[in-house]
């Protein structure tokens, strides 16, 4: 019989040392492997599917109002309450399509009708400028359906809403087309555009340009003026207590309506590792599309004066590049490949006045906007954290391109303003659900306010500069940036 050899306890330790350090490379080498991958599961954007055939057909639901810290005595700032304690809360990394609000491309997420105040017998949720002055309440607008809209909707009672100046300029059909195709929350509103209906109507809407009626007006309409456009560009109002509410894309409008509105998909999380480098073969500094010349807050001017420091390649009827609009999308192909940094600059420097310049023509591609128009706190609240530049940031144009051009030989600092991708999406605000759900808030018909003059609240002082936001606080040390609320 072949007897074995022994194995020395030396011997046998080594053999062991090198099996444990080989287990601990296979499970490095794994957790490298993951490693790559988002740790938020709606981060991965392009991985991220949903299974259609899994989808119910009823959405879920869920409440959403802003806490009452009037009623409740609440500190915290201004919360939305997604229906969940904190104890029910998700981890961030399980947060689901189903877990989002109705409004995202992907969310499933319907409101139920909203708490009223045992004491007080008021809706909980915050819509209007003169209940909170924090944010725009888009969200809570959103997702607020009435207490009492189950019994609206057994009546079968509908809100009318006339289009004084036609329906042409909305883009919109007579009836209730866009509210049920929206599968808006509440829905039990119909459009009209017969201006014989002005004196029974529930909220004339005027867009740009006010007519007055040739009707006598009842004491329970809401008459609503919508600018798109910013005060340099729109009507002057002559007649005073008018309007009870403004659909602008000011937050301090009653029915906010941005030109774009970006939410995270988890406010805890507003910033990610991206696995690309965005600087990676961009040979040019700066490009500037533009065609107004004439802008009254001197952007070409400021441009000019920048090109003296850092090179900046400005295309259209201002410049010496060109690159025609009917090829728009090649030419930002062009900024994608080759640019770093944007010029998004508005055509007038005045508060929350952020257009698809920056939303658009920046955000959506891959390079850094620089930006001008709106204070530096409107961008701010507007944006994905640390997403762009702002020209009062700095001193001088000498000051700014000294900056880029540390962005430009540094990559790791010029990416870490990336970081927000992925984090959220632009939302549709849906307008009309909007205007229908807040119809039908009696809050609003209880106790309806006025503009006493709306060109005061409109264009009054601190809403637009000629010049810098800098310069402006400069030269009016005392005077506040406008709040122009009610």
């Amino acid at each position: 019989m072949m007897r074995l050899s022994k194995v020395s306890p030396k011997k046998c330790f080594f053999l062991v040392l090198c099996f444990a350090v080989l287990i601990l490379l296979v499970f490095n080498l794994r957790d490298k492997d993951w490693s790559t991958k988002s740790p938020h599961v709606l981060y991965a954007r392009d991985e991220y599917q949903l299974d259609e055939t899994n989808l119910r057909h009823e959405p879920s639901v869920t409440t959403v109002e802003a806490v009452d810290t009037a009623d409740h005595g609440d500190k915290e700032n201004d919360i939305v309450d997604y229906g969940k304690s904190r104890s029910e809360e998700r981890p961030k990394e399980t947060l689901t399509a189903s877990d989002l609000p109705w409004y995202f491309s992907q969310g499933m997420r319907y409101p139920k009708p909203a708490r009223r105040n045992r004491k007080t017998n008021k809706r909980l949720a915050r819509l209007l400028p003169s209940e909170t002055s924090r944010g725009d309440r888009i969200s809570n607008q959103l997702m607020f359906v009435p207490p009492n809209y189950e019994t609206i909707k057994r009546k079968g009672k509908l809100k009318t809403i006339l289009l004084y100046n036609g329906l042409s300029p909305w883009n919109v059909k007579a009836g209730r087309d866009v509210f049920l195709s929206s599968k808006c929350p509440v829905s039990s509103c119909a459009i009209t555009a017969q201006r014989e209906k002005a004196s029974t109507a529930d909220l004339v809407l005027y867009k740009d340009h006010y007519i007055p009626p040739s009707v006598p007006r009842s004491s329970y309409q809401i008459y609503m003026m919508y600018f798109l456009e910013c005060p340099y560009h729109t009507q002057h109002v002559k007649y005073p207590d008018v309007f009870n509410w403004t659909a602008t894309y000011r937050k301090d409008s009653d029915i906010v309506a941005p030109y774009e509105k970006w939410e995270y998909f988890d406010p805890r999380i507003r910033q990610v590792e991206q696995d690309r480098n965005y600087a990676l073969n961009k040979t040019r500094k700066v490009a500037w599309f533009v065609s107004n010349c004439g802008a009254r807050n001197g952007r070409l001017q400021y441009a000019h004066e920048l090109q003296k420091y850092i090179q900046v390649d400005i295309y259209g009827a201002c410049g010496t590049f060109k690159c025609s609009r009917s090829t728009a999308e090649r030419c930002f192909e062009i900024l994608d490949r080759d640019y770093k940094f944007y010029l998004a600059f508005e055509n007038s420097n005045c508060k929350d006045y952020i257009t698809e310049k920056f939303f658009v023509n920046a955000l959506t591609r891959n390079v850094l906007p620089i930006v001008m128009g709106a204070r530096p706190e409107d961008y701010e609240a507007s944006s994905p954290q640390k997403s762009y530049i702002h020209v009062d940031e700095f001193g001088s144009p000498k000051e700014l391109a000294e900056y880029l051009h540390l962005l430009d030989r540094n990559d790791e600092l010029y990416n870490s303003y990336f970081k927000w991708k992925g984090t959220g999406e632009f939302i549709n605000t849906y307008y009309w659900c909007r205007v229908c759900a807040m119809l039908h808030d009696e809050a609003s018909f209880r106790r309806p306010k006025s503009y006493d003059d709306i060109n005061e609240w409109w264009r009054g002082p601190g809403v637009c500069t000629n010049g810098s936001w800098r310069n402006y606080r400069a030269r009016n040390p005392e005077k506040p940036l406008a709040d122009n609320s009610r």
